[in-house]
């Protein structure tokens, strides 16, 4: 197995175009797991590491963009991050997914183009990067493109990349409302979800985003549940009065989110145990970001779920 090692951007993108059937390798948090176990053998590893243009992040236009290099303990603030600002209050929703993901010795190595490579249906940063309505960007030495993140996941592990493609970034129009994430697992750290759900309010757009993680095939948007709320907030004028959500609302939109999965029965937990969960994950979401919204204070953990 050969090992390439370019110093600089361009040197990596003629180095994916000559061996297209290189293995991009950065924090290594997944693809030594296959090698170790003799899972994977590429015919080389393109070791990004020393790419200095992949890291950090800064703001164009309006956009956050995020080098495909920025760790997880960088979204989190947890080492200090490099760039301009904290993520932590820019993307809050990213950051709370990225603070799940392993150990801390895994979020100091991991990347973000790392976990969009993998493209496994439960990655922890794919349900925030969904409902914030992120971009990514693909570069080779044909040029760059933006990819939609819901267009990006084409399969199980699979994503949009050509062969001779590398992530460069992921640009994100930070949202307008509060974000949230949820995140089921059988233990609170070093674990795989059995199931992840992220939400953001768009009240500049009149919109909402949601992501789902490990329920289906990919991660997925709920579309109609998104189309419903945002509906449902604008009829009733609640984006501008910031009153307490109806029941019905809150009960029809997780119903909506639920029936978005398709989840199939594992070793992690049934098909219809998640659908369950989807449902509740989605109704406390929108009760934190409401109440985030109506501007309480209340915390996550001990606030009221209505506003006023």
């Amino acid at each position: 197995m050969d090992f390439l090692q370019p110093a600089s951007w361009d040197e990596a993108l003629a180095a994916r175009a000559a061996r297209p059937g290189a293995v991009p390798i950065a924090g290594g948090t997944d693809v030594m797991v296959e090698l170790n176990f003799d899972r994977r053998r590429p015919e080389a590893l393109l070791d990004l590491t020393r790419v200095a243009e992949l890291t950090g992040w800064t703001t164009e236009g309006g956009k956050l963009r995020i080098g495909a290099g920025v760790t997880y303990a960088d979204l989190t603030g947890e080492r200090g991050g490099s760039g301009t600002g904290d993520l932590r209050g820019v993307l809050p929703g990213l950051a709370m997914a990225a603070r799940t993901v392993g150990s801390p010795q895994i979020r100091n190595r991991g990347t973000i183009g790392g976990n969009l490579g993998a493209a496994s249906p439960a990655g922890d940063c794919h349900p925030p990067l969904l409902a914030a309505g992120a971009q990514i960007e693909l570069a080779s030495v044909r040029g760059a493109r933006m990819v939609d993140a819901q267009d990006f996941y084409t399969g199980v592990k699979r994503n949009a990349l050509a062969p001779d493609e590398l992530i460069a970034a992921i640009w994100i129009t930070p949202p307008a409302g509060p974000e949230q994430f949820a995140k089921i697992g059988t233990r609170n750290a070093m674990v795989i979800a059995v199931l992840a759900f992220s939400l953001a309010l768009h009240p500049d757009r009149g919109a909402v985003g949601t992501g789902i993680g490990s329920a289906a095939p990919t991660p997925v948007r709920a579309a109609e549940a998104e189309q419903f709320l945002a509906g449902a907030l604008a009829a009733d004028g609640l984006w501008e009065s910031r009153l307490p959500l109806p029941a019905a609302v809150v009960t029809e939109f997780a119903a909506r989110v639920s029936a978005a999965a398709r989840p199939i029965d594992d070793v992690r937990g049934t098909a219809a145990y998640r659908r369950h969960a989807l449902a509740v994950l989605a109704r406390r979401t929108l009760s934190w970001a409401w109440q985030d919204y109506c501007g309480s204070g209340a915390s996550r953990n001990g606030g009221s779920a209505r506003c006023g």
